[in-house]
C-alpha cells in the first residue's frame, strides 16, 4: 500500500513534487464545471382509485387469478437461461428445493472458497402501491428489499445494509407526474435516514413515456427499484424459503408493518382490474428496525427452519411457495391466530412481513426474543403430511390443493418459455418439472469431512504432484476448477493457449491437464472449435499436447467447453473413424440448472470409487448435446442424467450422457461442472439429514485423481 495523497478542503486538486512545484493544481470548478440548478414547476393532482370489492366466497377463484398474475407468477422462464453457478462462489442463486423452482428472497455470493463471508443482495419494488400513493410505494420498496435479505445472516444487521435505488417515472409526460416523483424521493429519503441505512447509488429513468403516429401515448407507472446489498457473516447460515421436513415444528407470521391490513396497490386487486387507495405502508420505522434485528438473531443464531416474505400475493402466495419446491406435505393455518375477520383481506394483503418455520424445541427461545425486541408475531399453523393448506377458523374451513395451484402458478412461466424454446421443450418442461425431484444418494463410505480425505484448507507446502489448468480467451471457470485441485492435493499451474503456442510451456513436467468451461473466443464458431484450432494450427501447442497424451502416466479433464474441446480433437475415442460431435441443445437456448447425474459402475481414474452415487451438479451450456455416431456399447460413459426427459436432460444427449471417458478411464470429457459443487453451500440442493458435511462427493473425483498420479507417474 501506497499513501499518495491527502484530502485538504480548499475545494482543488492538485499533485505536488518533492520540491514543493505543482506541475497539476486547478480548482474543482474548473475540472467539473458549475452546473446550473433545474427548476422544475408542477402541481400535485390528486388520483383516487376505487378500492376493490369481493365475495368471500370466490376465494379460491381470486386465487388462481392471483397466482397466474407475472409479478406473482414462477420466472423458471428467466433463471433457466442465465448461468447462476460461474465462479464457484454462489451460495444463494433463485431455485430452491427438490424441485428446483425460482423461490429465494436473496441472493448470496461468498467472498472465497471458504464459504464463510459473503456478500447478500436482494430487490424490491412495489408499482400499484405506487400509483395510488408514491410515498407508500417508495416506502413499500425498501421494505421488500429489506424483508428479502433478512434471511442472510448480516454482519451488522440493519446497519450492514445499502440501497441503490433506480427511478423509472414518466417525468413531465403529463401534469403531477413530478410532483408524485418528488414525492415518492422524499418518503423514500425519509424512512432510509430513519432506518439509518443509506442510498449512495442508482439511476434514473425519466422519460417513461411511448409515443405513436397517431399522437396518443402510453406512460409507466412510476415505480422505484430497490437494490439491498450487505455484507454477510457466514453465507452457509442464509434461510431458505422451502417447508422443512421436521416434526414438532410451527408457522409464525412476524410483522413488519406495524400498520392495518389493506388491499390498495395489491395483486389481487390488479387481478380484479382495481388499483384502490388504501395503501398499507410501514407506520414506524423504529419497530420495523426492531423487527429486522430480532429476525437477525435468530438467523444467526441458527433457530430458524424455513422463512419467506409477504410481498406480492399477500400472505397465501407465501404459505403456497414455502411448499412448491417439495414433492410431499402442507401446512395446516388456523386463521383466529391472526384475528381474521376477513379470509380475503388476511391472505392477500401486503402488507409488509415474513413467515418463519421453528421447531417447537427452540420456539421458547425465539418468542423470547421477539418479545423482547417488542415485536408482534403470532403462532398460525404447522406442517402436515397432506399435500394441501387448509386455512380454518372457529367460523369455516378451506382446504387448498398445493400441486394444482402450483400448476397455475408455473403457467405463466410455460407461456413465456414457449417464445424462447425450440422442439417442443417449453411443454416438456412444463409437464416434467415436477417429476424430475433432485435425489441424492451419496457412496457408503462418504464421510462428508475433510479430514477423511487428509485434505487441509490451509495447506501452504508443495505437494510435487503438478496440475495444470490450460484456458483460452473466455474461459470462465478456472478459478474454482483450480481450487478443486488444489484443495485436493495438487499444485496448480495457469497455463495458456499463448503459453502453448509460444513453446513456453511444454506441460512435460505436468501429470494432469484440465480444459475448463467457458466461451472460448465467444464461441462464434460454435462449440470450442476456435479453440481446437489453436491446437490444430500451431505446431508447438500440438507438439505438447500429442506428446502429454502419449504418457501413460497423464490424466486429463475438459468441462462444458473443455468439454467440447476434447471431443472436437477426439482425445476421448480416437480409435473411433467417426468422431463424435457435440451440438445445440436440443432447446436451442442456454440452459442454466441443478440437476441429478446417475454415476454408472465404472473403472475411471475420477469417478470409479463413485459408482452407483446420485449426485447433484450444475450445467451451464448452450451446445452440450453428445452425438454419439456409435452403438452405446462403444462408449465409456461414465455419467448419464438421472432422468432421461427434458429438462433433467438439459441437451437431449444421446444415452442420456451427461460424461464419458477414454476406454482405459484414464480422460474424461464431461458437459456438468463439478468443481461448483465441491462444498454443500455451493449446492442448490443437498439433504437436510447430511447439513453438518465439510464436502460433497465430488471432492472425491479430485482426491482420486492426484492419488493416482502420486502412485503412477514417473
Amino acid at each position: 500500500m501506497y499513501v499518495v495523497g491527502e484530502t485538504t478542503g480548499d475545494a482543488r486538486f492538485a499533485f505536488e513534487q518533492a520540491d514543493g512545484k505543482r506541475p497539476f493544481d486547478l480548482a474543482v470548478s474548473q475540472m467539473f464545471g458549475s452546473s446550473p440548478k433545474t427548476i422544475m414547476n408542477d402541481v400535485t393532482v390528486e388520483h383516487h382509485y376505487e378500492d376493490v370489492t369481493y365475495d368471500p366466497a370466490k376465494f379460491e377463484e381470486y386465487l388462481q387469478n392471483v397466482l397466474q398474475l407475472e409479478a406473482v407468477a414462477c420466472k423458471d422462464w428467466l433463471t433457466n437461461k442465465v448461468d447462476r453457478s460461474v465462479t464457484g462462489k454462489i451460495a444463494r442463486q433463485q431455485c430452491q428445493g427438490a424441485i428446483q423452482l425460482p423461490l429465494s428472497d436473496c441472493g448470496a455470493v461468498a467472498l472465497d472458497y471458504r464459504g464463510n463471508s459473503g456478500i447478500a443482495t436482494s430487490i424490491g419494488h412495489a408499482p400499484q402501491a405506487g400509483l395510488a400513493d408514491p410515498a407508500a410505494g417508495s416506502v413499500l420498496s425498501v421494505a421488500e428489499a429489506l424483508t428479502n435479505i433478512v434471511f442472510a445472516p448480516l454482519t451488522d444487521g440493519l446497519g450492514t445494509v445499502s440501497l441503490s435505488a433506480n427511478w423509472m417515472w414518466p417525468c413531465r409526460a403529463q401534469q403531477g407526474e413530478d410532483a408524485r416523483l418528488y414525492k415518492g424521493v422524499k418518503a423514500l429519503s425519509d424512512f432510509c435516514i430513519e432506518l439509518g441505512i443509506n442510498v449512495p447509488t442508482g439511476k434514473d429513468s425519466l422519460s417513461m413515456t411511448q409515443k405513436y403516429p397517431d399522437g396518443s401515448k402510453i406512460i409507466s407507472p412510476g415505480t422505484v427499484i430497490v437494490s439491498a446489498g450487505g455484507q454477510v457473516s457466514d453465507v452457509k447460515k442464509t434461510v431458505s424459503p422451502v417447508l422443512a421436513d421436521v416434526k414438532g415444528s410451527v408457522l409464525m407470521h412476524i410483522d413488519f408493518s406495524y400498520d392495518q391490513l389493506r388491499l390498495g396497490g395489491s395483486a389481487f386487486a390488479q387481478s380484479m382490474n382495481r388499483i384502490g387507495s388504501d395503501v398499507p405502508t410501514v407506520r414506524s420505522a423504529e419497530y420495523f428496525i426492531d423487527a429486522f434485528n430480532a429476525v437477525q438473531g435468530l438467523v444467526g443464531s441458527g433457530l430458524l427452519l424455513a422463512g419467506h416474505d409477504i410481498s406480492a400475493g399477500g400472505l397465501v402466495t407465501t404459505l403456497l411457495e414455502m411448499c412448491f419446491a417439495n414433492t410431499a406435505g402442507g401446512l395446516d393455518i388456523n386463521l383466529d391466530a391472526l384475528n381474521c375477520t376477513d379470509i380475503v383481506k388476511t391472505l392477500f394483503a401486503e402488507n409488509p412481513g415474513i413467515v418463519v418455520q421453528i421447531d417447537k424445541k427452540k420456539l421458547d427461545n425465539v418468542t423470547a426474543a421477539l418479545d423482547e425486541s417488542g415485536v408482534g408475531y403470532a403462532i398460525i399453523g404447522r406442517p402436515t403430511t397432506e399435500r394441501t393448506i387448509v386455512f380454518h377458523s372457529d367460523k369455516e374451513c378451506r382446504t387448498i390443493d398445493i400441486d394444482r395451484m402450483r400448476e397455475l402458478w408455473y403457467k405463466p412461466s410455460y407461456l413465456m418459455e414457449r417464445r424462447q424454446a425450440s422442439n417442443g421443450c417449453a411443454e416438456k418442461r412444463y409437464a416434467n418439472y415436477m417429476k424430475q425431484p433432485l435425489r441424492i444418494k451419496v457412496p457408503y463410505t462418504f464421510q462428508g469431512t475433510l479430514a477423511q480425505y487428509g485434505l487441509n484448507p490451509d495447506r501452504r507446502s508443495a505437494s510435487g504432484i503438478k496440475a495444470a489448468i490450460i484456458r483460452e480467451k473466455g474461459t470462465n471457470g478456472e478459478r474454482e476448477m483450480a481450487y478443486s485441485l488444489w484443495l485436493a492435493g495438487f499444485d496448480v499451474k495457469d497455463v495458456t493457449m499463448t503459453d502453448l503456442v509460444s513453446g513456453r510451456e511444454t506441460l512435460e513436467d505436468i501429470n494432469m491437464i484440465v480444459f475448463c468451461g467457458g466461451f472460448s473466443n465467444s464461441d462464434v464458431l460454435g462449440s470450442a472449435k476456435g479453440w481446437a484450432g489453436a491446437f490444430l494450427f500451431n505446431p508447438a501447442a500440438k507438439n505438447a499436447l500429442d506428446r502429454f497424451y502419449a504418457r501413460k502416466d497423464t490424466l486429463s479433464l475438459g468441462i462444458c467447453n473443455g468439454c467440447q474441446l476434447m471431443i472436437e480433437l477426439g482425445l476421448i475415442n480416437p480409435e473411433h473413424k467417426e468422431k463424435s460431435r457435440m451440438l445445440h441443445n436440443d432447446s436451442h437456448k442456454f440452459e442454466s440448472a441443478y440437476l441429478g447425474l446417475d454415476i454408472m459402475d465404472n473403472s475411471s481414474v475420477m469417478l470409479g470409487t463413485l459408482s452407483g452415487s446420485k449426485l447433484g451438479v450444475w450445467v451451464a451450456h448452450g451446445e452440450g448435446k453428445f452425438h454419439l455416431p456409435y452403438p452405446e456399447e462403444q462408449y465409456n460413459i461414465v455419467a448419464r442424467y438421472s432422468y432421461p426427459d427434458y429438462p433433467a436432460n438439459p441437451n437431449g444427449s444421446d444415452y442420456n450422457t451427461a460424461a464419458i471417458a477414454s476406454a482405459d478411464g484414464r480422460h474424461i470429457a464431461m458437459m456438468p461442472h463439478p468443481e461448483r459443487a465441491i462444498f454443500p453451500w455451493q449446492c442448490a440442493y443437498w439433504p437436510a439429514d447430511r447439513s453438518g458435511d465439510e464436502v460433497t462427493p465430488w471432492i472425491e473425483a479430485f482426491v482420486n485423481a492426484r492419488k493416482w498420479v502420486g502412485k503412477n507417474r514417473h
